[in-house]
């Protein structure tokens, strides 16, 4: 089955989280404000991939959707990684099917560093996370990484996004990815829900899509995200 970034994020947040994902998406509800800002994020993200100029976006979809062909994306890929491609935005990775999609690569003289956008003012812990589960991905596909960036934005039009490099804290911790990811695949996979107690987990970093299962709220309109 795998584990993307965002499996991996929610799963580090709460195991219960990754499961009811997996087996009960149909239960996510999420709340308009929060719709709002993942939307404007994508929007920031799609603005960024021109910082650097011209570049090659791998984005392949599925036919008839929008959901991401990740085997396709990682081919296509390995495509532009090897004719050296200087620009490269949406590059796709899988190892033993856990998978990530790198914002910006770019290309140095010895490698590539790469560039995770996040539409914030400041750089938060879990974009680190975030990062390094990116890292952990790529270097095991072979790919050698220089330095990693957080772009966040930057405060008006003319200086719209700031690169903070994040090199040390998210090579320092492969072992942390290395240590969670197998557990999240076994997890995922469990026939039975998994049983964790709500706690301070179910809001932070970010309010959990299941607040009101979990809680024994009446369920609300549920908005569905495709794809995730």
């Amino acid at each position: 089955m795998g584990i993307t970034k965002t499996d991996f994020m929610r799963g580090m947040q709460c195991r219960k989280m990754l499961w009811l994902d997996k087996h009960k998406p149909g239960l996510r509800v999420i709340p308009p404000e929060t719709q709002a800002r993942l939307d404007a994020g994508n929007d920031f993200g799609d603005r960024a991939m021109g910082m650097f100029g011209p570049y090659e976006e791998m984005t392949v979809y599925r036919p008839g959707t929008r959901i991401p062909d990740k085997k396709k994306m990682a081919e296509k890929t390995a495509l532009h990684l090897a004719a050296g491609t200087p620009v490269i935005c949406e590059a796709a990775f899988l190892n033993y099917n856990n998978y990530c999609a790198v914002d910006i690569l770019r290309k140095t003289e010895s490698g590539y560093d790469f560039y995770e956008v996040k539409n914030a003012p400041e750089v938060h812990e879990q974009f680190i996370r975030d990062a390094a589960f990116q890292h952990y991905i790529i270097s095991r596909c072979g790919l050698k990484i220089g330095h990693i960036f957080i772009v966040t934005h930057g405060p008006d039009e003319e200086h719209p996004f700031v690169p903070v490099e994040i090199t040390e804290a998210a090579k320092g911790a492969y072992g942390w990815i290395n240590e969670n990811i197998w557990d999240l695949n076994r997890i995922q996979k469990e026939p039975n829900e998994i049983g964790t107690e709500p706690g301070d987990q179910c809001t932070h970093p970010y309010a959990c899509w299941y607040y009101g299962y979990c809680h024994g709220e009446a369920p609300g309109e549920q908005i569905r995200m495709e794809g995730l």
